[in-house]
């Protein structure tokens, strides 16, 4: 940010200047103004992007981070759902019938012949008192799966972290090889230019200027390939943090001091120590293994009995039902005779006025009420639960194997990352003392060489062993802050420059 701010003010100064001018005529004042936004807004435009904002970036918007927080979300709600199993369960049910011809009446439960409306209605309660425990062992599964799916989050955090490191020192490192394939570029140009004017003054031969367009080609095409690498590098940070392609970045380059050594003698048993109690990937296989040993729970509660107990209430309607008003005697109707004497056998007979019954009443001579008890006892269900209890031991003993992996692996990479770092310290060392001495040696070749005392053959060979000496340096100097940085990173520490 200094250097931006630094570029703002020399960029003002000018400015200055040319708006002196401009002012003097009234015409170009406003013309004026308008350059000076357009250059300043220029000039800050290119923003310098530390690595902590990279992270930054990248958790806000990566979209795998997202897909995780929704799945624990899904997760909680499960959670929340499980919970609420424990409360009763209470349901209403309505109906209503047009029913025609001969039916049941639902009233009276007998035949009618009629076209009639029916109605009826229900309010039903039911708990469960025993389940083997099954909905507390879900409980607590689905607890150890949140916590297991926020886990994950953290997890992907972690991983997008170590790669967008992977990507800001790729950057960093392209940078200066392209700076140091420019530089090729130029000492071969020069070289080129050079051999020119030796050829002209008759003490160079076409084969020393075939030569130098080798080089002048070789150098052109290297600093090409590190452009495009250096291009992919950027999209591949800007992929990482969810941005468009054309965004524009510069990253802000760690200093590296010459004489640089670790800090601590790292220990491998301390780092693992360390990593197994923080590490997500750790944690995620442990709270899985638990949340697999609750399944065992869950599927040996169908070896249980089970208790509820439940209630309702009720009532129906029927518009074919009647109520009897009054009964009045009709005098007599005979119904038959003797068979010996003839005599007329007669029953009183009645006349009946009735009347259609209210809704209301109805409701009330139908209501019902009902409370009682369930036990279910289970005898044989073709080996369904034994099935379903080997299963999910099977279930929790792959889960051990898939904790024991995370960590063979997580001691796996921390040893190899330990090696690295020590490496790289070593190769820091080896190709830093190989750069001064190329450096060197190329120096005493090119003063030889301006005054005809090395041909250019030993002159460009020279050179080129002067430039892969440089990149080596610059691969091992990103090389060794990337592998402390992978320590600092199973260590829990914040990632900075």
């Amino acid at each position: 940010m200094p250097v931006q701010i630094e570029i703002i003010k020399v960029v003002y100064i000018d400015l200055k200047q040319i708006m002196k001018m401009f002012t003097k005529n009234k015409v170009f004042s406003g013309l004026a103004l308008a350059l000076t936004l357009v250059f300043v807004e220029s000039a800050s435009a290119q923003q310098v992007l530390t690595i902590q904002q990279a992270v930054d970036n990248t958790l806000k918007n990566n979209l795998q981070i997202k897909q995780a927080a929704f799945s624990a979300a899904l997760t909680a709600e499960d959670l929340t759902q499980s919970k609420n199993a424990l409360l009763p369960s209470l349901n209403g049910s309505a109906n209503y019938n047009k029913n025609f011809g001969r039916s049941i009446d639902p009233s009276t439960n007998q035949y009618i012949s009629q076209q009639f409306s029916s109605a009826s209605g229900s309010l039903t309660a039911s708990a469960d008192l025993f389940q083997g425990f099954q909905k507390i062992n879900q409980i607590r599964q689905n607890k150890l799966l949140l916590s297991a799916d926020k886990t994950n989050v953290e997890k992907i955090k972690n991983d997008l972290i170590l790669q967008v490191v992977t990507a800001y020192m790729q950057i960093l490192y392209n940078k200066d090889l392209l700076a140091a394939s420019q530089q090729q570029l130029d000492v071969a140009k020069q070289t080129l230019k050079r051999e020119q004017a030796l050829l002209d003054a008759g003490n160079k031969t076409l084969a020393d200027i075939s030569q130098a367009k080798s080089q002048v080609a070789t150098a052109e095409l290297n600093t090409t390939n590190a452009q495009n690498t250096l291009s992919i590098s950027y999209l591949t940070l800007n992929q990482l943090m969810e941005m468009q392609p054309e965004n524009r970045f510069e990253v802000q380059a760690p200093a590296v001091a010459d004489n640089y050594s670790l800090q601590n003698n790292f220990d491998i048993s301390t780092i693992f120590g360390a990593a197994v109690n923080s590490f997500p990937d750790i944690k995620l296989a442990s709270l899985r293994t638990q949340a697999a040993l609750k399944g065992v729970d869950i599927a040996k509660s169908s070896y249980y009995p089970r208790l509820s107990i439940g209630g309702g209430l009720g009532s129906n309607f029927s518009s074919g039902r009647s109520k009897v008003l009054s009964i009045t005697p009709n005098g007599f109707s005979e119904i038959g005779r003797t068979q010996l004497t003839n005599e007329a056998v007669v029953t009183p007979d009645f006349v009946t006025v009735l009347s259609k019954q209210t809704f209301s009443s109805q409701i009330e001579d139908n209501f019902n009420q009902y409370i009682g008890l369930n036990l279910s006892i289970p005898i044989f269900n073709g080996f369904l639960a034994r099935t379903n209890v080997r299963k999910a031991k099977i279930n929790y003993q792959n889960t051990q194997v898939q904790e024991q992996l995370a960590r063979n692996n997580l001691s796996k990479v921390i040893s190899q990352a330990v090696y690295d770092l020590k490496a790289a310290e070593s190769r820091y060392t080896s190709t830093q003392n190989a750069f001064n001495a190329q450096k060197d040696a190329f120096y005493v070749v090119e003063q030889r060489y301006n005054v005809g005392l090395v041909n250019s053959l030993d002159y460009s060979t020279a050179q080129t062993n002067r430039n892969k000496a440089e990149i080596d340096f610059i691969q091992a100097k990103y090389d060794i802050i990337f592998r402390a940085k992978v320590i600092d990173y199973y260590l829990g520490k914040q990632i900075t420059f």
